[in-house]
């Protein structure tokens, strides 16, 4: 059970991957506004740390997050505040390493739109994913109305946003919302597999291809190509040894 004492977001790092771990198990880690404020610092760390090839999100206890802690009182400039939290996730999604969310338990609203700023959602059977806001009059504001469509298509989006109803780890696996569900017992060992497997290819290249992918979404093909080009970040400095490697393998 966390403390006052206890950090709301514990980092861990070994073997270049960086784990951040939402640290409000009596709350099924409900985000309130100290707990953001540890988790944009780990964020802003994030951005100039070269010794982390790869990032994991997780939550403790039983649940990944059960949204934003809707208990607590509202900050004073409300929406100066949500603009603070909406542009933290941006952050996290821009971040040049791979970000992975690592989904057991109940992952709700807010919950859903933090694992959505990740790169991939890894889902155990024991997930369960669901958009409230319409339960509680709300919106979103953390940027669910924009990649939820993404991932899993209009038509889809709109059904969760409108009924409200929850998804176990398989029906996000088949409709795209988590990239694999496995079971639980079998969740760390498919994460760090996954991490191992990014982690072997150039890290150049993978902050690359991130920055190309998500500075192109929704851009015409002729400009995405323009982009491409233009914008390219060309060979890692590793590249000749890399090639020579395989060249003889």
């Amino acid at each position: 059970m966390n403390d006052s004492t206890s950090p709301l977001v514990l980092r861990h790092d070994a073997d270049a991957v960086c784990t951040l771990t939402l640290n409000r198990p009596d709350k099924r880690n409900a985000i309130n506004q100290a707990l953001f404020r540890e988790f944009r610092r780990h964020v802003r760390a994030l951005e100039e740390d070269g010794s982390v090839g790869c990032v994991v999100l997780r939550g403790a206890g039983s649940a990944f997050c059960a949204g934003h802690d809707l208990s607590g009182p509202p900050h004073p400039d409300a929406l100066g505040w949500l603009r603070q939290e909406m542009l933290t996730l941006e952050k996290l999604t821009k971040l040049r390493q791979p970000v992975i969310a690592a989904v057991h338990g109940g992952c709700f609203t807010g919950g859903l739109e933090l694992a959505l700023s990740a790169d991939f959602i890894i889902a155990s059977e024991s997930a369960q994913f669901a958009d409230t806001h319409g339960k509680w009059g709300l919106v979103p504001g953390w940027g669910l109305s924009q990649r939820l469509p993404r991932r899993v298509g209009q038509a889809k989006a709109l059904e969760m946003m409108l009924t409200c109803r929850t998804y176990g780890g398989r029906q996000a696996e088949a409709m795209g919302l988590a990239n694999v569900c496995v079971a639980d017992e079998h969740l760390d060992a498919e994460v760090a597999t996954l991490c191992a497997t990014i982690l072997a290819n150039s890290w150049h290249s993978n902050g690359a291809n991130k920055r190309l992918i998500y500075d192109t979404d929704a851009m015409p093909m002729g400009y995405g190509l323009a982009h491409e080009l233009v914008r390219n970040e060309g060979f890692a400095k590793d590249m000749k040894d890399r090639a020579g490697k395989f060249a003889k393998a």
